[in-house]
């Protein structure tokens, strides 16, 4: 009876506190108790390291919130619109009436942020230590049980759902009814707020890293500042794991932030922290996710913090470092959620340009199919000059016609791409290769290297394929028996001039790109030597010859070219990758597997490409032979026997 009457007495004072609901708070609470708990086990806090101003990692530091008010660039706004000024330059004690739904406004734009955000916080923070903001609370319908929560407050959250005001928190739980007793008892277990959710750790989990003893490190994920136990690249896949990928991989940067404690006691509290009233949201009002947050008062778990420690998860899911066919799928998913992300914003940054986009493109793209012809689309009789539309088709009929030819010939890249994961593994996943010491300047280039020769081999693979599969089109359009082996077999007569005109044409294409400005010229020369593979494998000659040949070949027919092959060629190899993202977000699949997955959709799809290249080859080459004086309306289709 005297419990239940201490719940009504708490609740009533927190609501007449204007909404510091800290339930079943004990009256009389110890705040020297809370704050010497708080102190032993004030978090260590380690950001990824942003080496440059505006660059990638982690700009924003846990900050004492003291430093937004009375600051001429914070507004404070009515819940009408977001053009309702209420007071520029607030006061703790302006937010301690509650204000349900009022926000605070940062100077910016969250769904443009740039680096002005950054700069920003910087300015305002100057001199002012990192701070977290201890809380001690207890659940009404868990007796028996303390949370000690540690509350962090950014600037911004710089993730797929931009927005102004970030509020996370780690929270450990003990088995004692209040500070004092939970100073003579260990916790039994720690959560770390990511997303919507959260993962556990038992105290004691090898994954759970505890300096001095008592202090748990954790690991922010850059701009998302979810907050994990290791360093390492997560991925999600649901609302309480977050849409995207959470960086909190090394190197990074540790901070030992100051420890405020807010009393357990709603009148305390109050007293002590006016701002913790506060109803509305740290951060521009904006549409949909894009808000700004809430503060902890509002939350679930300042209310009920062992009823939200029962739905924490075991684990989360990191990107492995390397794979048999690599990490494709997860680069892959994370870059095209970072892309839509991105015009997601833009979208409803600005929507009518965004749509006047979307709409010349989509435009463009059905003006182009209507244009092209893709009847008769025969894969026989290679030499023969075809429209854009007929190539895909005649690619698609020979690839599904004898798919156990060309899915093999794709199939034999997996060792060459097993070879490539290993080098990775062996350079990257080590601490030190043949005495040279990872961590430092050695280390780096050896790693430079070793992406060098994998993308080498990767180039020289693909040069391989191209060249195999020209030879087995070229054999069975002669009638000629053919398999995998024996086409590999006939491509690697070749193989010197082959590698030698592949690393000729990527070096010049390269060195150009790397110049910016002659990026336009590097573009254009990739397309004239888009056919060199097929060149030295169907008509021999020197490696210039070779690249002469090809520039040739395509001259007045880039477009087209261009097309088919590079941005053909694009559209088919992200089908691997595609059906990782789709595996991720429609299973519970491990990385690992997926990547293999996606690996291997990678390596099927590939010869289809080559075989587009190879009917482009031969449309060129018709075209070429045949008198260019005359018409194109009389000219033969194909060369004659």
């Amino acid at each position: 009876m005297r419990g239940r009457r201490l719940r009504r007495w708490a609740i009533a004072l927190a609501l007449a506190g204007g909404g510091v609901l800290a339930a079943a708070a004990p009256a009389g609470a110890d705040l020297a108790g809370e704050t010497a708990l708080a102190e032993r086990y004030a978090p260590v806090v380690r950001l990824v390291e942003q080496a440059e101003e505006c660059g990638y990692g982690e700009p924003y530091r846990p900050l004492d919130v003291d430093v937004l008010f009375g600051q001429s660039t914070v507004a404070l706004r009515g819940p009408w619109s977001s053009a309702d000024l209420v007071r520029i330059g607030p006061s703790a004690e302006d937010l301690a009436d509650g204000r349900y739904e009022y926000h605070l406004d940062f100077p910016g734009n969250p769904l443009h942020p740039g680096c002005g955000y950054q700069r920003w916080a910087d300015r305002i923070t100057g001199g002012t230590p990192p701070t977290v903001y201890a809380h001690v609370a207890t659940d009404p319908g868990h007796p028996g049980k303390l949370a000690l929560q540690y509350w962090f407050f950014y600037a911004f959250n710089d993730f797929n759902n931009t927005h102004e005001g970030d509020w996370e928190m780690i929270q450990l739980v003990f088995d004692a009814p209040d500070a004092a007793a939970a100073l003579a008892t260990p916790p039994v277990e720690v959560g770390y707020s990511q997303h919507e959710g959260a993962e556990r750790a038992a105290w004691g989990d090898p994954k759970l890293e505890v300096v001095d003893g008592t202090h748990p490190v954790v690991h922010p994920a850059a701009g998302s500042h979810a907050n994990f136990f290791e360093d390492a690249l997560y991925l999600g896949s649901s609302g309480s794991q977050g849409v995207g990928c959470d960086d909190a991989s090394s190197p990074s940067v540790e901070i030992r932030p100051v420890v405020k404690v807010i009393p357990s006691d709603p009148a305390a509290a109050r007293a002590a922290y006016p701002w913790i009233a506060f109803e509305g949201r740290w951060g521009e009002l904006q549409t949909a996710f894009y808000n700004g947050p809430t503060g902890p008062n509002l939350k679930r778990q300042w209310t009920e913090p062992i009823a939200y420690a029962e739905t924490w998860r075991e684990r989360s899911y990191a990107v492995p470092a390397g794979g048999l066919l690599g990490t494709d799928a997860t680069d892959f998913f994370c870059s095209a959620l970072r892309t839509g992300s991105d015009a997601l914003r833009r979208t409803v940054d600005q929507p009518d340009r965004m749509l006047l986009v979307l709409g010349v493109g989509l435009a463009i793209g059905l003006y182009a199919v209507r244009r092209t012809r893709w009847r008769p689309a025969a894969p026989l009789r290679v030499s023969r000059r075809r429209a854009w539309g007929q190539i895909l088709a005649a690619a698609a009929r020979m690839y599904l016609g004898r798919w156990p030819l060309f899915a093999g010939i794709g199939l034999a890249l997996l060792p060459i791409a097993g070879l490539i994961a290993l080098l990775h593994w062996l350079v990257l996943g080590a601490r030190s290769v043949l005495g040279i010491d990872m961590d430092g300047e050695s280390g780096g280039l050896l790693a430079t290297l070793s992406v060098a020769a994998g993308a080498t081999l990767t180039l020289a693979a693909v040069g391989l394929v191209q060249a195999a599969t020209a030879r087995a089109l070229a054999a069975v359009d002669e009638g000629r028996p053919i398999d995998p082996l024996r086409a590999y077999a006939l491509a690697l007569r070749r193989l010197p001039r082959l590698l030698g005109a592949v690393a000729l044409a990527v070096a010049a294409v390269v060195l150009l790109g790397a110049t910016v400005v002659l990026l336009p010229l590097a573009v254009w020369l990739a397309g004239r030597f888009a056919l060199v593979a097929q060149v030295v494998e169907l008509e021999g000659g020197t490696v210039p010859g070779a690249l002469r040949r090809s520039s040739g070949l395509v001259r007045g027919r880039w477009w087209k070219v261009a097309w088919l092959v590079v941005a053909g060629a694009g559209i088919v190899l992200a089908l691997g990758p595609l059906v990782g993202m789709v595996l991720i977000l429609a299973t519970e699949a491990p990385f690992a597997l997926v990547n293999i997955v996606a690996g291997v959709v990678y390596a099927l799809a590939l010869p289809f490409v080559a075989l587009t290249t190879a009917y482009v080859y031969h449309d060129a080459a018709v075209s070429d032979a045949i008198e260019p004086r005359q018409e194109a309306s009389r000219l033969p289709s194909e060369l004659p026997a």
